[in-house]
């Protein structure tokens, strides 16, 4: 292996590292405040069926906005880094990753800017079609739609990674994550699957946080 090809390696294992902390981090940081919201500790009337509070939207969805383009940067340099072999299903990923991040980051961009905003100065009139609210509106159902192509990400992704060591950890919280891609898009029809989809809460930073591990190593030359 050259040293051009050796830096342009390393650089691509440092992006994909920083880019699994950064999806720890924000995944872990929605979690928390998920369980506050589901208490009815940020204003909302709790439990997963309740609209949030403009704090509650600022509290979920600026870690879920960051989540977005963390993953597609993570899941971009996995491709860089995947075996030839195995870059079919890096790049089915990636696919799935940018329809992903772009779906959730209009629904929470819109619900950051416009609607958190003017649900806190109490003028909603002619904005109440953009209202976030749990199995009963549009942006919801988009959100939903998001995770999963999400989760279909992660199933593909367990198939791309490089013969390294932590790759089998990282690999089976990926499938456990993809596992949940059907609890995810069914549940506007059936709103109970969300207690099995909650799972996410951790594979998804469990997976984000073998990748980290994973990253951290010299790839094999």
């Amino acid at each position: 292996m050259s040293a051009a090809m050796t830096v342009r390696e390393d650089a691509a294992r440092s992006v994909a590292f920083w880019g699994a902390v950064a999806c720890a981090i924000t995944s872990i940081a929605y979690v928390l405040g998920q369980l506050l919201e589901w208490q009815g500790l940020l204003g909302s009337a709790g439990g997963p069926e309740s609209a949030s509070t403009p704090l509650g939207i600022a509290v979920l969805l600026t870690p879920s906005l960051l989540l977005g383009s963390s993953f597609l940067v993570l899941m971009a340099a996995l491709h860089r880094l995947a075996p030839a072999e195995a870059r079919v299903f890096s790049q089915v990923a990636l696919a799935f990753a940018t329809i992903y991040a772009t779906l959730i980051s209009m629904v929470y961009f819109v619900q950051l800017t416009l609607v958190g905003p003017r649900l806190a100065s109490g003028d909603t009139a002619g904005i109440e079609y953009l209202f976030f609210v749990p199995y009963r509106s549009f942006l919801f159902a988009v959100d939903l739609l998001g995770y999963s192509f999400m989760c279909i990400a992660t199933l593909f992704a367990a198939f791309a990674l490089p013969a390294i060591r932590g790759a089998g950890a990282a690999r089976l919280f990926l499938l456990l994550n993809g596992a949940l891609t059907p609890f995810l898009l069914f549940q506007m029809y059936e709103p109970r699957l969300i207690w099995i989809a909650a799972l996410w809460g951790l594979t998804f930073p469990a997976a984000a946080i073998a990748l980290a591990r994973m990253f951290r190593r010299p790839l094999p030359v």
